[in-house]
């Protein structure tokens, strides 16, 4: 893609005390805007908004959260199928006319919630990043046009097939920290940052202009509704 915006890379990802688990069928729900759910009526800022714990240690297009004029932080399951909707049709709008462009930041935070697959390509992930932001980029941008092909039985054999042809990390040594879940406590922030926001489905996009939370939307979010409710 032309103008790809350049992905910033985090040193740290927060720990959490105790396991949490989310609730919920996830791939659910249609757009939906206002200041309800998640306490997002006490909560206005993007820095204390729940979804802005530990904002600056996630998979990050663009500025760093808060720097550009809107910050978009997207909760997404690489084995949703909505969220590969979303990846088609609204990412690349996104990155290539709001990030390329300086306007916006774009922020990732995953959460297993569709199929058992999810988990272990979420803790793979989360191993990736740990090493290269490109390398993330790329293997969940491979998570989601190739959600067919993955199963629970076959996701980190993939995984390493893909990471060892195309990525610059040590693809076995990703998936032994998957299968050891050596990054447990990343996928925890998420998903606690995920349950104080009250997510319910996936992607679930949460919009804020000049760190100031604007709206929120689950299910087929559209670039138009995305720079409508920005004013970009």
């Amino acid at each position: 893609m032309n103008d790809e915006p350049t992905p910033r890379r985090a040193t740290r990802r927060g720990v959490l005390a105790g396991g949490l688990s989310l609730l919920g069928a996830g791939c659910l729900g249609s757009s939906r805007g206002g200041n309800g759910g998640g306490g997002e009526s006490d909560a206005q800022s993007l820095a204390s908004h729940p979804v802005g714990t530990n904002l600056d240690a996630q998979p990050t297009l663009g500025p760093a959260p808060g720097e550009a004029t809107a910050t978009i932080v997207a909760f997404e399951d690489p084995s949703c199928p909505r969220c590969a909707t979303f990846e088609r049709q609204t990412v690349p709008k996104i990155r290539s006319e709001l990030v390329a462009a300086g306007d916006a930041t774009f922020v990732v935070r995953t959460i297993p919630v569709v199929y058992p697959w999810g988990e272990p390509a979420i803790h793979a992930l989360e191993a990736t990043f740990a090493r290269d932001a490109d390398a993330f980029w790329a293997l969940a941008g491979h998570y989601f046009d190739e959600q067919d092909a993955f199963g629970p039985d076959n996701v980190l054999d993939r995984t390493e097939s893909f990471l060892a042809a195309e990525a610059g990390v040590d693809a076995e040594d990703v998936v032994a920290d998957a299968e050891n879940e050596a990054y447990a406590d990343a996928v925890e922030a998420d998903r606690s940052a995920s349950e104080s926001a009250d997510v319910s489905g996936t992607p679930t996009v949460f919009l804020f202009r000049d760190g100031a939370y604007r709206t929120r939307a689950t299910g087929s979010v559209s670039f138009d509704f995305v720079t409508g409710a920005l004013d970009l």
